[in-house]
């Protein structure tokens, strides 16, 4: 009996509609009043809140990174964060092929 199964495809990284439902309720804001490049530190945002964030998302397989969203804190610069996780890593030399 076969029991091996395809590899799970990697799980997807929000898009901003989730994001700014994410953000929404932990800013005390509606969704749409986050504009694409304010600043969410500036909006209320404290490290403690994103750190908690990057846990869920690595739990959920997510591979983001801290240093990566306190750098661009805005909904421009988390999607390009995240849209960075979804392109394939080239192989470097060494590398098993």
């Amino acid at each position: 009996m076969n029991t091996s199964s395809a590899p799970a495809s990697p799980p997807s990284p929000p898009t901003e509609q989730e994001l700014r439902a994410t953000l929404a309720p932990v800013l005390g804001v509606p969704r749409d009043a986050i504009e694409p490049d304010a600043n969410l530190v500036v909006l209320g945002l404290s490290s403690l809140e994103i750190m908690r964030l990057v846990s869920r998302w690595r739990r959920q397989r997510i591979p983001v990174e801290f240093e990566a969203l306190v750098a661009a804190p805005t909904l421009t610069g988390w999607l390009a964060h995240f849209a960075s996780l979804a392109r394939p890593v080239p192989a470097g030399p060494g590398a098993a092929s």
